[in-house]
């Protein structure tokens, strides 16, 4: 089974800003559906803010295993799996059938995975300052960054980006 992370951070780190998103890009959003679905059976791990975090509508994302990291033993939901350790929700991916894992945020749960995942999926936004919760600190020299695109602002996109694939070197 193949372990990726995907991530948007601006060019200082930052991921995320009062418990959401700190802009609305619909190209990363339709990367983000296409990779995590992909054409395969799928799962993402994520922390229970990011869970909380997601529109009502979309969650729990569809056509994905959804894994929720919580450490309270109390905390469950009938649309989501339930991990209290990363071990389990490899575990959880693995006994489902899952082709590719993809660790979806938030800060901690990325901290969690850095060491544990193939790929690491980038969208850089091309902005500074723009939120409270920054992606971990990374040896980036342990990874070889693949440029895939770049994007410029546009109706849909409030910033210009980049989008990377980091692989271990």
């Amino acid at each position: 089974m193949k372990m990726a992370m995907i991530v948007a951070m601006d060019e200082d780190g930052c991921i995320g800003h009062q418990g959401d998103l700190p802009w609305r890009l619909k190209s990363d959003m339709q990367r983000f559906k296409s990779l995590t679905e992909a054409d395969g059976f799928n799962a993402v791990i994520m922390g229970r803010k990011t869970w909380d975090s997601l529109p009502d509508s979309f969650r729990p994302l569809p056509e994905r295993i959804n894994i929720v990291m919580s450490r309270d033993i109390n905390w469950t939901h009938d649309e989501a799996e339930v991990a209290l350790y990363h071990g389990r929700a490899i575990e959880i991916a693995y006994a489902e059938g899952c082709d590719e894992c993809w660790v979806i945020g938030g800060a901690q749960i990325y901290e969690m995975f850095i060491d544990r995942v193939e790929e690491i999926h980038v969208t850089t936004v091309h902005t500074s300052g723009s939120g409270d919760v920054e992606f971990p600190e990374w040896n980036r020299s342990e990874w070889m960054e693949t440029v895939v695109e770049k994007l410029d602002a546009d109706a849909d996109n409030a910033h210009a980006t980049t989008y990377s694939i980091w692989t271990k070197a």
